[in-house]
């Protein structure tokens, strides 16, 4: 459930917000005059969001290519090329 909370929260009951964030590990939506303002997440589910976002657009990229290319590789083929990449 999402946690919502008057921006004046921030202000007056920061350290409540900043626990709030990290033991719940969801983000704390603040309103201001009754209107979504902004969100409040610890460093760490932001950058799981932002790796997770890179991912997707990776996968979209992909899509898209694969889309112009009718080649296809079959899972021994990447792998072997990834192991002269890695080697």
């Amino acid at each position: 459930m999402n946690n919502i909370r008057p921006v004046s929260d921030l202000r007056n009951k920061f350290a409540d917000i900043s626990k709030t964030v990290h033991t719940s590990n969801q983000p704390v939506f603040l309103t201001k005059n009754g209107y979504g303002d902004m969100v409040v997440m610890s460093m760490e589910n932001y950058e799981n969001l932002n790796f997770e976002s890179e991912i997707y657009y990776k996968l979209q990229e992909a899509e898209k290519h694969a889309e112009q290319n009718s080649k296809r590789f079959s899972s021994k083929e990447v792998l072997k090329e990834l192991q002269k990449i890695t080697n």
